[in-house]
Order: structure tokens, then sequence, then C-alpha cells
């Protein structure tokens, strides 16, 4: 997901001096070219730490970078960075408590307080705030960080974001989000990936916003994300779906297909297949395969026993459809779709 080479360079160079430090200038061309075997050489390295940790961070992988973050900031709690990890696992893993919001508020504050155009601190002072629901104060650190850098794409997402949360709080006379706040939400991501034509998480919220309004422009969207990660099976979904949406079957058969290939434990591109055979096509037997081949990987998918129930009692075979019902309330009993078919079958 990101050119590692100069990563390793910046890595490398801090391990040398280190032992350049220590007097052992005849290990230089010893060193592993690995971050994790050099933390295993250094273990105490809050730099490579924080370095491991924020790398881990960049894709999601909040529990190697919690415990970096934490060790660091154990470490070396004036490092202004150990910090900064630190508050911003507690801030983004997605089984964050209150508490923890309130811990890395506190952290961002401190980080502030030394350093007061510290961009990232700001941020992220600004998205605690989001999550308490005090979103004046927000916009008020997310502007702070845009006088310091009008160009800090990360200001752009929070603001995206929080319009994002307000168009759910303030819907239309109809009951729709409100449109006034998705248009800001919309801007907002338009502005981050001007300014980071390479964020493709950015082009996924943005086709996700057009999708859910029926408007084929989410295809876009979705394309240049995949093109920016294409061996990503997570980024070729949404546009997989988006095509299957919008008439495209084929061209959607074709991406869950390389999905398959990317990670053949796809359950939920397996149970598409099968489901534009079923519902689009007309291909039972296929559908039935690849129900079955989502269900080897996922036994209690139960949609996919319904939809098997469902192609069974199109075929004619009541035994085998109310087999698949009953797995499928075996498996989520308060599943009413198949309550519902074995019911009237019997």
């Amino acid at each position: 997901m990101m050119n590692k080479n100069w990563i390793w360079a910046w890595i490398l160079a801090i391990a040398v001096a280190q032992l350049v430090s220590c007097g052992g200038t005849e290990m230089k061309t010893k060193l592993p070219k690995d971050l994790d075997s050099l933390i295993v050489m250094f273990p105490d390295s809050v730099e490579l730490l924080i370095k491991r940790g924020n790398n881990s961070l960049k894709i999601y992988d909040y529990r190697q970078a919690m415990a970096d973050g934490a060790k660091a900031f154990r470490l070396d709690s004036n490092n202004v960075d150990a910090r900064m990890l630190y508050a911003d696992v507690l801030n983004n893993r997605p089984e964050r408590t209150i508490e923890e919001i309130a811990e890395a508020q506190g952290h961002y504050k401190m980080i502030i307080s030394k350093q007061p155009k510290n961009q990232r601190g700001l941020v992220g002072l600004a998205s605690t705030y989001s999550q308490q629901m005090d979103f004046e104060r927000s916009f008020q650190y997310i502007n702070e960080a845009l006088k310091v850098n009008p160009k800090y794409r990360d200001a752009y997402i929070m603001k995206g974001s929080n319009y994002l949360v307000l168009s759910k709080l303030n819907p239309e006379k109809d009951g729709s989000a409100g449109k006034k706040y998705l248009d800001l939400a919309k801007s907002s991501y338009e502005t981050a990936v001007q300014q980071d034509p390479n964020f493709y998480e950015a082009y996924l919220m943005l086709g996700s916003l057009y999708q859910a309004e029926k408007n084929p422009i989410c295809l876009e969207y979705f394309t240049t994300a995949a093109s920016l990660q294409p061996d990503n099976a997570e980024v070729l979904y949404p546009l997989a779906y988006a095509k299957q949406e919008f008439g495209q079957q084929e061209e959607a058969i074709e991406l869950y297909r390389q999905m398959i290939q990317l990670d053949t434990t796809y359950a939920e591109a397996l149970f598409q297949i099968g489901y534009i055979k079923q519902f689009y096509i007309g291909d039972l037997d296929s559908a039935i395969y690849y129900y079955n081949s989502a269900i080897q990987t996922e036994p209690r998918y139960v949609e996919a026993w319904h939809n098997i129930g469902l192609c069974y009692e199109t075929k004619g075979d009541k035994t085998m459809a109310l087999k698949s019902y009953g797995k499928a309330l075996k498996y989520d009993p308060n599943f009413e779709l198949s309550r519902k078919q074995a019911d009237a079958l019997r």
C-alpha cells in the first residue's frame, strides 16, 4: 500500500547511527533489512517503535500499532511523536471506549501546548470533539490546522466526516439525509483528493455517497480507487457491487472473480456471483454452486442458505428447499425470510 524503499533507508540510517555511537561500526553490513528484525536487535528503540507503529496505523493494524505506541510512550513519555502515535491509536481503533477518546484528547492537548502548529495533533483533537458530538470545537481545531497548512489533506477528511454526521443528524422533511451537509461533505472529500490524488479511501467515500443517491457517477470514484489498489479485494468489492447494481453484471462477475483470486476465502464475492447467476441470469445450478462455495468459507452465511432454498424451491425440490431454509434458521432463528418461505412451502 505504499512505497517502502525510503522507509527502510531511513530506518537503517537510525540503526547505523546507534551502532556507530556504540563503537560497533563493523556491524553495519550485517544489519537486517527488516523492521521487525531491527526491533528485535533494538527492542527499546523509541524511534523504531514509532516508525513501525505509524506504519501499522496506516494499514489499520491497530493491534500492532497499540503495542508499539504504548511501549514507545512508556519508554519516553516526553517524546511528542510517541505520545501522538499512542493518542492516534486510542482515538481511532474500532473498539475505542469513551474513556479512551477522552484520554486521547488529553494527549492531543498536551502535544498542542508544546507545538501549537502541529497539524496532526490539531486534527486528532478535532476528531475527539466530533466523537463527543461537539462539532463547534471540532471545526475550530480543523480550521486551526488549515491556517497552518491550507493543503492539509486530513483536515478536509475530518471536515467531510463532520458534515456527513451532521447530514444524518439534520434530515430533510422527507426523512432523507440533509442535502446541504451532504454537499459539503462531498466538497470536502473532493478537496482532500485534490491535495492527495492517491488517497483511495476518499474516492471510496465519494463513491459510496453517490451510490446512496443512485447516481452512476459513483462508478468513476470506485474505479479510481480500484486503479490505486488493484490487488486489494476490499477496494475492488465496492466497484463490483456498483457495477452489479447499475446493470453491468458480467463486469461485476469478472471483478468478483479477481477478488477470489486475491483471496480464495472471500465469501461475499462468491455469494454475489451466486446472486447474479440466480436473479439476473437464471442459472440456478451455478448459483447453488457459488452459494455452497461461500458456505464452505462461512458456514453461518444465512443469506446463502436462504438463497439456496429459493433455488431448490424454483427447481421444484421441496425437500432440499426446506432443508436449506432450516439451515438458515439454525444459524439465525430470527431470520424471518426463511421462516416465512418454509411456512409457506409446508
